[in-house]
């Protein structure tokens, strides 16, 4: 097997690990200046590497963010990224350990969440992590596509310099959706990455409300030497806003086809347009992976709708001191000795937590165990499924 050891990387170290990490997502290395802005992300204390026989084998990285729950709360969270095992040694538990050592440092933080975006679905559920949200992607047919007369108009959208976007962006951003469940703090480290793309392809629009005071922007840029641009970050402070991006990424000339990325389940693009067939959706996925690293606080932290109280057993085998009961009511949330009447594995937890999916479909999938029937009916409308959840945010 050899010896192995997960430790906390020196900034000496950042470069090795980060071509280690490329190297194994089969992505190119990174030049001098994709380096320069990949590297703001790694945050002293947070970047991890496995060792095999004293080489480095393995790495990961978090940033420090926080997560928007129902009810509005924001929890202070780590955002993983940057997880990788070289290929000649996987299977030998270096992705365990940094997973158990990262999960520890979180607690330490009082990070009460983890959150990623997975590679592959099967890899994160063993360490606690689930599905808590979905996006979706759509193609309008710009030829067809015209927005009713009813849809709200206001404000002014306008092209702004690479320049500009770098300053304006940031501090839009926080303004945007910020109380939608799933949406999460973009760290400090975020940003250069983001303007290092824009700086070579990508536009960038910013819409202003009446009293000329911005409410929003989006991202975008044409795909090769096709007519079709495709949209990479759109958010908004207000539906009107949003609307008015649309309207002005349909309004562009020589555009055949408007491509939409990761964006939000509900939104309502093909109702904005008067042949709403002009919209499709390309594809449905799962978007943001979470980990309840504090069971008690994170239950603790949203609120919950009218519905008689539930006893639910959480099963947490990869940190054990999550797993116990715990009854759930509007009132909020204690932990119990009582008899489980709902029991779920951690990494079934997060769907339920952010409003994805009812407790009713999760028991189809046979992720819930219901000993009380009834408390099933009680679960959906303690959890119950209004906006659905998006992160809206890569990393």
């Amino acid at each position: 097997m050899g010896e192995t050891e997960v430790r906390v990387l020196s900034e000496s170290e950042y470069r090795d690990a980060n071509e280690l990490f490329r190297r194994a997502l089969l992505f190119p290395l990174a030049d001098d200046e994709q380096w320069a802005s990949s590297s703001q992300r790694m945050e002293p204390g947070r970047v991890l590497g496995a060792f095999l026989d004293g080489e480095l084998a393995g790495t990961a990285l978090s940033m420090a963010s926080s997560l928007t729950v129902p009810g509005g709360a924001e929890l202070p969270a780590a955002a993983v990224t940057g997880v990788a095992v070289r290929a000649d040694s996987t299977r030998r538990g270096l992705l365990t350990g940094m997973m158990r050592f990262q999960l520890d440092d979180a607690a330490r933080r009082g990070e009460v969440v983890a959150m990623l975006h997975a590679s592959e679905a099967g890899i994160y559920e063993r360490f606690g992590y689930g599905v808590a949200s979905r996006v979706r992607n759509v193609e309008v047919d710009r030829s067809r596509a015209r927005m009713r007369r009813s849809v709200p108009r206001g404000g002014r959208v306008r092209l702004v310099s690479q320049e500009q976007a770098a300053q304006l962006m940031p501090a839009l951003y926080p303004k945007c959706a910020r109380d939608r469940a799933g949406w999460i703090y973009r760290p400090d480290g975020w940003w250069p990455g983001r303007s290092a793309v824009m700086n070579k392809s990508q536009a960038v629009a910013v819409h202003a409300d009446d009293s000329g005071t911005d409410d929003g922007f989006v991202v975008y840029q044409p795909r090769g030497e096709s007519s079709t641009v495709d949209v990479w970050d759109l958010v908004a402070a207000n539906d009107v806003a949003a609307i008015e991006l649309w309207r002005f990424l349909l309004d562009i000339d020589l555009v055949t086809t408007v491509a939409g990325f990761e964006r939000p389940v509900d939104e309502p693009v093909e109702w904005w347009l008067t042949d709403r067939r002009a919209c499709r959706t390309t594809g449905v996925s799962d978007d943001l992976w979470v980990r309840l690293v504090d069971v008690r606080a994170a239950l603790r932290a949203r609120t919950y709708g009218r519905g008689e109280p539930v006893v639910l057993e959480v099963v947490d085998e990869f940190r054990p001191a999550n797993t116990g009961c715990y009854r759930i009511s509007p009132d909020g949330v204690t932990t119990c000795d009582g008899a489980p009447q709902l029991t779920l594995d951690a990494a079934a937890m997060p769907a339920l937590y952010l409003g994805d999916q009812t407790a009713s479909a999760l028991a189809t999938a046979g992720l819930v165990q219901v000993h009380d029937p009834q408390a099933l009916t009680n679960a959906d409308l303690l959890f119950p499924l209004q906006r659905p959840p998006w992160c809206g945010t890569g990393f």
